[in-house]
């Protein structure tokens, strides 16, 4: 990884030698501002919403998410619904094995491709109750999705959760794709979309968000610019840790 600075900062790539320091730079401008921070926001949102009544914490796409291990004091006061695909959940399961860690009772594994199938059947499966107020987080996600395919997903989730349950995700603004007014770390993420076959789809400006969260019968009630993000998560830093250009943050709820 620490051999990607020549992608990432070429810049410093010439003067650096020292293969820690290299995969410093490489962490800390590209690979973890995004998912640190929104994952803090996340958690911050979740944690309001929950002394607010919030019964039930459903991650789609969960990967390695260790919320449930580092939170335990708020599994007496909700369920977490862990979603994403067979393999990953059964590789996370023999990490969290080998590490010796306890698999909380409140914690819940839903297997699903998202690819093949409608993940709210799969959620009908297992103890999920639609009918308690529960709180969603959807990350790194949507810019892979079509515009419909993103109203969609959100009126599947509308669909099973009462009124004043809410979704946390981000999302691209609408000038990501223009080199323009993009830097190079950005253009980067683009690209390396792009090499994996998962290349980037949507965009929104805000006004085009809150129309298509009233299609799905959400209200946006929060919203993060990059300035937003780096007041909140990075101000006062010395290292490379910044908020990323062109990606912000929503909180929608259910009306």
């Amino acid at each position: 990884m620490a051999g990607g600075i020549g992608f990432v900062a070429p810049d410093k790539a010439k003067t650096c030698k020292d293969k820690e320091a290299a995969l410093r730079i490489v962490v800390q401008n590209q690979i973890a501002p995004i998912s640190l921070s929104r994952s803090r926001y996340t958690e911050d949102m979740l944690k309001l919403a929950v002394r607010l009544g919030v019964k039930q914490y459903i991650i789609l796409g969960a990967g390695f998410d260790t919320f449930a291990f580092r939170n335990k004091e708020l599994l007496d006061h909700i369920d977490v619904f862990e979603l994403d695909h067979p393999a990953t959940q059964e590789l996370k399961l023999k990490r969290i094995k080998m590490a010796g860690w306890e698999v909380p009772k409140n914690l819940h594994f839903i297997p699903i491709d998202f690819s093949k199938g409608n993940f709210i059947e799969q959620m009908k499966k297992s103890t999920f109750d639609k009918n308690k107020l529960s709180f969603y987080s959807w990350l790194g996600v949507t810019y892979y999705l079509t515009k419909d395919e993103i109203v969609d997903t959100l009126k599947d989730i509308a669909n099973v959760s009462p009124k004043g349950s809410s979704v946390v995700f981000d999302y691209a603004d609408r000038n990501i794709f223009d080199i323009e007014k993009t830097t190079r770390r950005v253009q980067n993420m683009i690209h390396a979309a792009i090499q994996c076959g998962e290349p980037m789809k949507s965009c929104y400006s805000y006004r085009e968000l809150v129309l298509d969260l009233e299609k799905a019968g959400f209200q946006l009630y929060e919203h993060l610019t990059p300035l937003e993000i780096g007041q909140n998560y990075f101000k006062g830093r010395d290292d490379d840790y910044t908020a990323f250009e062109n990606i912000n943050f929503a909180l929608a709820v259910k009306e």
